[in-house]
């Protein structure tokens, strides 16, 4: 039997100019109750490159990076049934109103997604009718085996909206 899991709330300000979207929280961020809390998962290394921040475990001072670089981070899906923490795992789940969040804050430049799960997921959701870009990067998911180099080159491209 899968476990019934749900998202965090969104880290969002009414200075957020970039949406950042993962699908769903894994079992190691779920015990923490933190974004992105597996030591493996590259998501904060990424982060704290891009924006040349010294970097740091301690969870508050990660968010305090977040908001202090207008970025926002939430969840495509609010609840879900998973096992483990594979996004192939995932069934029965309910999106998160990522409509309602971006009208909420017009201040939102650029959604990006962290990985297919979670872009396919707000393709969805959204439709083809967004008023603001929307963009896949690659998973900062250790099982995402591609280089760490190769995904901050490609996570660069956050800045360009800031």
């Amino acid at each position: 039997m899968e476990n019934r899991i749900a998202s965090f709330k969104p880290i969002i300000s009414e200075d957020s100019k970039i949406l950042i979207l993962g699908s769903v929280p894994g079992v190691k961020s779920l015990e923490m109750q933190q974004y992105y809390a597996h030591p493996q998962n590259q998501f904060w290394k990424i982060i704290f490159e891009l924006f040349q921040e010294d970097f740091t475990a301690d969870y508050s001072s990660r968010i305090e990076v977040i908001r202090k670089n207008h970025l926002a981070l939430w969840d495509v899906i609010d609840t879900c049934e998973r096992k483990g923490s594979l996004d192939s795992n995932i069934v029965n789940e309910e999106a998160n109103d990522i409509r309602k969040l971006l009208n909420d804050f017009p201040n939102i430049k650029a959604v990006f997604s962290n990985g297919q799960k979670s872009f396919k997921n707000l393709q969805k959701i959204l439709g083809k009718d967004c008023e603001i870009p929307v963009f896949v990067l690659p998973s900062t998911s250790p099982l995402h085996t591609i280089s760490f180099e190769k995904k901050l080159t490609e996570w660069k491209i956050l800045k360009t909206f800031l």
